[in-house]
């Protein structure tokens, strides 16, 4: 596949469950409207405003898409409650339940238990009680610290997992960061499921991406910021390549349409700051998934997939993290990293 910019159709397999479009780039930037405020509320230098996606080539490409991606980095979820007392500048957090923190074919612990921290600063705000059982845990363990309105606004909580070897030392094994300010905890408190990411399988990342989801139900309109990537590691061991990335949408599995953002000269921390926008009707968001994949453009012309992320309700880890929290603060962009795992 060459690396030029390329228009073409975007006629994908007609929708078994609703009249989903294939189609739905908007003609000009000034379409984006609200959209343009992520660029304060992810913190990016002036980069100017969003740009709209190039269509792809062919969204019935050789390769399929299964969509058990991202199921291999899931280590287990938990149910937690957060509220934030303004008042009293107090951070609230009860961890309820756990299920399945530890791999079942894993012999290596016997017993786990969950810390809880605070973000970039890394303050402890609490350790569960030590669990003799790692697949159906009910915590019900409250939890506190005092943080500054400014402080929460930038950080994130980091839930993490530690077995307990036979020597008794503490092994991290999973863990996942919830962005406080998407929350918006001033207002309402937070309750849901958080799924953790397996960090022994650290091995298979080859960069990250900083994405923004948003859904506005009354256009019925998903759009997806690829705000920018770090850290790229090229394939093959070049010395050298031009990034791009490309966003596939998909029901049940199957590619519906396609979109890809423009292509970065030699740069392993490209930023992008492009949106593509998909027509969704709500009935049909639950059976829908993205695959946003990494690409590179090698000197000789030739298109190679450096790595992807799957974000939707089947998907785990932070993928299913990032489309839980869009649903719960519908029209409102909600931006967080990705681990780019190696295809």
């Amino acid at each position: 596949m060459a690396c030029s910019s390329q228009k073409a159709d975007e006629q994908g397999s007609p929708s078994r469950k609703g009249s989903l479009k294939t189609d739905d780039a908007f003609e000009s930037v000034s379409e984006l409207g609200p959209l343009e405020v992520t660029n304060r509320e992810m913190d990016l230098p002036p980069y100017g405003t969003l740009k709209k996606s190039l269509s792809a080539d062919s969204i019935n490409s050789i390769s399929s898409v299964n969509n058990n991606f991202g199921h291999d980095f899931v280590l287990g979820q938990v149910e937690v409650t957060i509220q934030y007392e303004l008042r009293k500048r107090m951070l609230r957090v009860v961890v309820l339940q756990g299920k399945d923190l530890l791999e079942k074919e894993d012999p290596a612990f016997d017993s786990c238990f969950l810390r809880i921290s605070l973000v970039p600063e890394e303050q402890i705000v609490g350790i569960s009680r030590i669990q003799r059982t790692a697949y159906s845990i009910f915590f019900d363990e409250r939890f506190s610290i005092m943080v500054d309105p400014c402080i929460l606004e930038d950080s994130s909580l980091r839930f993490s997992v530690y077995g307990i070897d036979d020597d008794d030392r503490n092994v991290m094994t999973g863990s996942v960061d919830l962005k406080l300010s998407v929350l918006e905890l001033t207002q309402q408190p937070f309750c849901g499921w958080l799924y953790l990411q397996d960090v022994n399988k650290a091995d298979d990342v080859v960069g990250e991406i900083l994405l923004s989801l948003s859904y506005l139900p009354t256009a019925e309109r998903l759009t997806v910021v690829v705000v920018k990537a770090k850290n790229l590691i090229w394939t093959n061991e070049k010395a050298t390549a031009d990034p791009f990335v490309k966003v596939y949408l998909l029901q049940d599995g199957k590619k519906i349409s396609k979109k890809k953002t423009g292509v970065k000269k030699d740069d392993p921390n490209p930023v992008f700051n492009e949106a593509v926008i998909f027509s969704v009707p709500a009935i049909v968001l639950q059976d829908l998934s993205l695959r946003v994949t990494v690409a590179e453009c090698g000197s000789d012309g030739r298109t190679d997939n450096i790595g992807h992320v799957i974000i939707g309700p089947l998907s785990g880890g932070m993928g299913i993290t990032h489309w839980n929290q869009m649903l719960a603060t519908l029209r409102k962009p909600v931006s967080m990293w990705h681990p780019v795992r190696r295809i």
